[in-house]
């Protein structure tokens, strides 16, 4: 098993073997990964076309749970790289995890050149070994969260940052600024020191929220300032029973607002069923909460949007 990888999950293997571990995780776990396992991934219905968007302006489309693509600028950004069939353990001949709902709307390798990599904390689902590696490329930077590189092949990228919270770090034009939120970051369970972030992006006249994942907090009020938001990502599924970890709908568009931000792309949702509420409710809730007009710029993985 690659030395990274092994990092990645000796937490959990070494406390009393992957039987324990795996126990551990039962039995709803693994009533789901039954489930699942005859289960065909259904297709993306949209379909972003990025070759298309302009070296000028605020681009970018949603694909799919907490991954995002967005060119501001010529910049190329992505957030939190999902495009595995599946999240969890990588046991080489299988992944032990949750499965896709749907397709990303895009592949790894239907992506342009990507500039910027932002890894909020290395959850499973945010966190993608494999789709990490497919993106590797001495032009690419990443930036992620404080004790998290252990888990990236750093030397196949063009630079690394780990990021605590208030630490700031540049990606050619980009300024990216982690941010503290109400998540946790540990990947198997014993590795609680690793961090967790949310980001501001500052990108020219553009300024861009990342809220990662986050549970309720009044910390999104720090960074308000007479320099509103362009655009606020933000998560709003996962709430029921992780209510605790997760924000509601209705909470993430108030932190939003906290922030300074007006217009919405909304994530973490639809892509893995992660917890019990309905699949489209998150999503019906937000739009609901945020009322009529052009505030939710994405709804259906593989939305396109332009500020």
């Amino acid at each position: 098993m690659n030395r990274r990888v092994w990092i990645g999950t000796a937490g959990a293997l070494s406390m009393a073997g992957l039987g324990g571990f795996l126990y551990r995780m039962a039995p709803s776990f693994w009533r789901q990964y039954a489930s699942e396992l005859q289960r065909p991934i259904a297709d993306a219905t949209r379909r972003p076309a990025p070759a298309q968007w302009p070296d000028r302006g605020l681009f970018g489309a949603w694909l799919g749970h907490s991954t995002v693509l967005l060119k501001v600028d010529g910049v190329t950004i992505l957030t939190d790289p999902v495009f595995s069939d599946r999240v969890g353990i990588d046991l080489g001949v299988t992944t032990i995890g949750v499965k896709r709902l749907v397709e990303p709307a895009l592949r790894d390798f239907e992506l342009p050149k990507v500039d910027l990599i932002l890894l909020s904390h290395a959850h499973f689902d945010h966190f993608d070994t494999p789709s990490l590696r497919a993106l590797e490329s001495g032009q690419t930077t990443v930036i992620t969260a404080s004790q998290t590189s252990d888990l990236l092949r750093v030397n196949k990228y063009g630079a690394v940052h780990e990021l605590a919270w208030g630490a700031r770090a540049y990606a050619g034009s980009v300024a990216a600024q982690a941010i503290e939120v109400n998540h946790w970051g540990a990947r198997v369970r014993t590795d609680t020191w690793r961090g967790y972030n949310g980001y501001v992006l500052e990108a020219g006249r553009y300024r861009i929220l990342f809220a990662g994942d986050t549970a309720i907090t009044r910390t999104f009020g720090s960074v308000k300032s007479s320099r509103p938001f362009d655009l606020a990502i933000m998560p709003i599924g996962a709430y029921d029973p992780w209510i605790r970890y997760h924000c509601t709908p209705e909470q993430a568009l108030a932190m939003g607002e906290m922030a300074g931000a007006d217009r919405f792309v909304p994530v973490h949702h639809q892509t893995f069923q992660l917890s019990r509420e309905p699949h489209t409710e998150p999503i019906e809730r937000f739009c609901q909460a945020a009322g009529e007009g052009a505030r939710v710029l994405a709804r259906q993985i593989g939305d396109e949007f332009q500020v």
